[in-house]
């Protein structure tokens, strides 16, 4: 497949990714099908993008016009065999499970054109532990993106010992289309390049938390205050998705229970899930939204309590 043949995206998982995804997709002119087993998830996904083309129209991203022209290349899907018809590229992003995404890819190559394109949004495990799943190894690689998609604009392409290598060149010329910054890894590594920097100031933030060495405000605006950033790690957190960040650690417990300090980041973690404080996508997280206390002007600077005028 050349790169102008890339005409239909597949977003196989309506969350949070894969409609920001998606949207960036069909904002530069390509057709997007989101599909979910879902009815409810497609239902919320069908009011985001919604959203999105009324934010992007009030923010002069787009005119009426072509925010409007980009909603409707989207179409919500629950039906897989029709979902699949056509599509030029899959972007996997479900959750980060190796056995559902196995599952999922192994569904789809029975369902997809020969040609199509299979990549994954994971943020953590490896390519080429799904790659025989999919049952077009040649074309599958990750393709991982970070949010928010039209901010952040950096893709990973990150190939497994298997991966075409005209499939790697096509996802570089993709990501360019969509205003993306390829990153292409030339090895297999689990975080990629950004996400495996991330990880370490989040695992960092996590411990100083579990052990009672900090609050959570106060390693946000430790980290906030010293490198004038405008979001901590425990924003960052609820940016992502406490579940997503769950279900990350959880992967590292499994190959490395020995370790009693995963553990301790996992049930700081787990007992937010439980809770379902999910962080932005529901709420409520380390922080409460629309209007988290880490976007007020004094909360760097914290409580002051009494200080005398002497």
């Amino acid at each position: 497949m050349r790169f102008e043949d890339v005409q239909r995206i597949l977003m196989v998982g309506s969350g949070t990714m894969g409609r920001q995804a998606g949207w960036q997709f069909a904002t530069h002119g390509y057709d997007v099908v989101l599909y979910d087993v879902s009815d409810r998830a497609l239902r919320e996904a069908e009011a985001t993008l919604d959203d999105l083309a009324r934010d992007f129209t009030g923010s002069g991203l787009l005119t009426e016009a072509e925010a409007s022209e980009a909603r409707a290349r989207i179409q919500v899907e629950g039906d897989a065999a029709k979902a699949a018809r056509e599509a030029s590229l899959v972007s996997e992003s479900v959750l980060e499970n190796l056995e559902l995404k196995r599952r999922v890819f192994a569904r789809f190559h029975d369902l997809c054109p020969p040609e199509t394109i299979f990549t994954t949004n994971t943020s953590s495990l490896l390519p080429s532990k799904i790659a025989r799943s999919t049952g077009r190894p040649g074309r599958f690689c990750a393709f991982h993106f970070h949010q928010p998609v039209w901010e952040s604009n950096v893709v990973d392409i990150m190939p497994h010992p298997g991966t075409d290598p005209e499939v790697v060149t096509l996802l570089h010329h993709l990501a360019v289309r969509i205003d993306q910054v390829p990153i292409v890894l030339g090895k297999e590594s689990s975080g990629y390049a950004f996400n495996a920097m991330l990880d370490g100031v989040l695992s960092a933030a996590m411990q100083l938390r579990a052990e009672g060495i900090a609050t959570v405000e106060d390693v946000d605006r430790a980290w906030m205050g010293v490198t004038k950033m405008p979001i901590g790690p425990f924003g960052v957190l609820d940016l992502v998705g406490i579940d997503l960040a769950h279900d990350v650690v959880t992967q590292k417990t499994n190959w490395a229970a020995f370790l009693p300090r995963l553990r301790r980041l996992r049930n700081l973690l787990i007992a937010k899930v439980d809770a379902g404080e999910l962080g932005i996508k529901s709420g409520k997280g380390f922080y409460e939204y629309p209007e988290p206390a880490y976007q007020r002007p004094d909360f760097v600077a914290g409580p002051r309590g009494d200080q005398d005028d002497a």
